[in-house]
């Protein structure tokens, strides 16, 4: 659900107590964009009123996006990009103003790589409940002051909703692709069952069709976490004294995160019980190598996310059923009927490998039959990220198809 960062391409070695210190300064209320903050390469679109599936009306939806590469002529060479939980629009490229980490997928997307820029014209929107630029908890509402913990409750199919409306406004009557990992590979799977005529092909990575109990359970830990921060104040902390904000619950919710989006067996081989200190294990103090690495990403992910879109989100990856009001997942997913990139991770401990076997056994047109494509990877839920050679070869053949 999250994107590799040059620290995690580091030994353990180099995540030191040092490290650590250098986020030592007290994170802001909310990492979110916010009005004023540099636009980056940000694009707006404003798409109007958006009526939600539990009832309501989310008024003056904007959504923030970017995109890359030529729209040709006839608008045939669109490929909708959907980010995983913490991500955003800023798929590819350095960071700067705006954009306070390089490209999530910089490997994959650009010029003559999988996805490539100098043949088709990408568009990765920042999800609706997101907090860089999209409508969501950290933006103003029609009262002037941010929506906050009111921001109404969204599901993947008003995600996909705002999408739809996203490409009308751009012109884009049918994508050439959907491309999607984790809650973005949710998110590819509804538009593959809501709207079959509008897409060419589909990838659908590390994904599942459903959001069991085990991980509906997993997820209402983070957001107890986040919520049982006091600095939370019932979501209202956006101008609290001294900008305030529940920093240390998001980074909990963030650690909790991390151990299920890389293996079990990373963490072990990577840091076994290695200490982070010179004083004794057995003594006060210090920490052990993970420990270390787990503090230096949840204090990190603060200065990036927020924490009411954080809630917002998980919230959404919950409500996941494409089979909801549909006559069950097998019935749904038979909508899928362009070809489609099924693809999951042998390590993956979050949506395992059976997650993707049920989709691909179910859509009629399976890149690879019945089955879907699996990637070797130490890596865990993760590797959709980061193993992007392998990931890669397998996008060129959906785009060749």
């Amino acid at each position: 659900m999250d994107w590799q960062t040059p620290e995690d391409s580091f030994p353990s070695a180099f995540i030191t107590d040092a490290n650590v210190r250098e986020l030592v300064g007290k994170p802001p209320a909310t990492g979110g964009w916010r009005e004023g903050d540099p636009v980056g390469d940000r694009r707006f679109a404003s798409i109007g009123a958006l009526e939600l599936e539990r009832g309501g009306v989310l008024p003056a939806v904007r959504i923030a996006f970017e995109t890359f590469g030529t729209l040709a002529e006839d608008r045939s060479n669109a490929i909708l990009v959907v980010h995983a939980l913490t991500g955003d629009s800023h798929v590819t490229g350095p960071p700067g103003p705006g954009h306070p980490t390089a490209g999530w997928w910089s490997d994959v997307v650009g010029p003559g790589l999988a996805i490539d820029t100098d043949r088709w014209f990408v568009v990765v929107p920042n999800m609706l409940g997101g907090c860089q630029g999209t409508t969501g908890p950290v933006t103003l509402a029609p009262d002037g002051r941010e929506w906050g913990a009111r921001f109404p409750f969204v599901t993947i199919r008003d995600q996909v909703a705002a999408q739809a409306r996203l490409a009308d406004e751009l012109g884009i009557d049918r994508w050439a692709a959907v491309v999607g990992g984790s809650m973005g590979g949710m998110q590819a799977l509804e538009w593959g069952v809501t709207y079959p005529e509008r897409v060419a092909r589909l990838a659908v990575l590390a994904a599942p069709a459903i959001t069991t109990a085990d991980q509906i359970a997993r997820n209402s830990l983070q957001i107890d976490a986040i919520r049982t921060d006091p600095a939370f104040n019932d979501g209202d902390y956006y101008d609290a004294p001294d900008g305030e904000g529940p920093h240390r619950g998001l980074a909990l919710a963030r650690r909790l995160g991390l151990l299920d989006y890389r293996s079990q067996h990373e963490l072990n081989a990577r840091f076994d019980r290695s200490w982070q200190s010179t004083r004794s294990p057995l003594g006060e103090g210090g920490r052990y190598a993970v420990e270390s690495y787990l503090d230096f990403h949840g204090n990190k992910f603060t200065r990036r996310f927020d924490a009411n879109s954080y809630v917002t989100l998980v919230r959404a990856m919950s409500s996941h059923d494409v089979g909801r009001d549909r006559g069950g997942v097998e019935t749904a997913l038979a909508r899928v009927t362009m070809p489609t990139l099924v693809l999951g991770i042998d390590s993956d401990r979050l949506f395992p490998v059976a997650d993707q076997e049920r989709i691909a056994a179910a859509i009629p047109r399976g890149l690879d039959g019945s089955r879907p494509v699996v990637v070797r990877s130490e890596y865990g839920h993760d590797a959709f990220l980061i193993e992007a050679e392998a990931v890669g070869a397998h996008l060129r053949r959906l785009l060749a198809s």
